[in-house]
């Protein structure tokens, strides 16, 4: 796995950050720098600055007198994260649906036709939809600041981690309806039904806070 480039940290930054959204570094792990620098046959200089890079978008934590550790997402940041979703992706479906082609609407409607009328679904493959679909509205719209959307993006993509929040049931006919105004060019619903599927998925998480807090 060595490493031959002229900008190693960027290298390493990006083979790190492939490696922890894959779940081959869990969540609190620590990253023992002299591993990491042996695996990559690189020194500790680029290591570092590739740590900070990650760190800047929070997949890593460097804590005091004890080292770079894997970010652990707990649900006060993921609802943080959420509600900054809620008002990006509805921007994006809202440019989307002013932008897209013909060919990129129908990449983006066979992302979910393999789950339609299925009793029972892959949850894993579903998960995978489901990303490429957020990422794929946030590609799509355009917007450069918005396809540079990454603090956010990592933090709601380490919670596939642990499966979905909401269950495909609820969230494949929200999904397929935003798409559906995508294509009939209704940019207004596009950004309301986007918002709407992050809103909902906020709840769930606020209950589960306020439980914490019991």
């Amino acid at each position: 796995m060595e490493i031959i480039h002229t900008d190693l940290s960027f290298e390493v930054y990006k083979r790190l950050k492939t490696m922890i959204l894959a779940n081959e570094f869990e969540p609190g792990e620590k990253l023992v720098q002299e591993q990491i620098a042996a695996m990559f046959g690189v020194s500790r200089m680029p290591l570092h600055k590739a740590f900070q890079m990650l760190e800047n978008e929070m997949l890593v934590e460097n804590l005091p007198r004890r080292g770079f550790y894997v970010t652990e997402i707990d649900n006060a940041k993921l609802l943080d994260a959420f509600e900054c979703r809620e008002a990006l992706e509805g921007i994006a479906a809202r440019r989307t649906t002013q932008v897209i082609t013909e060919k990129e609407l129908d990449d983006l409607k066979s992302l979910f036709k393999p789950f339609i009328s299925k009793i029972k679904i892959d949850i894993k493959k579903y998960i995978e939809a489901d990303q490429a679909f957020h990422n794929s509205i946030l590609q799509l719209s355009g917007n450069q600041i918005l396809q540079k959307f990454e603090v956010v993006k990592n933090i709601t993509s380490q919670t596939y981690r642990g499966g979905l929040i909401r269950q495909p049931e609820e969230t494949l006919p929200e999904h397929l309806a935003i798409i559906d105004a995508i294509s009939k060019g209704d940019a207004q619903l596009a950004e309301q039904l986007m918002r709407e599927h992050s809103v909902k998925t906020q709840e769930l998480i606020r209950e589960q806070i306020n439980k914490e807090k019991t």
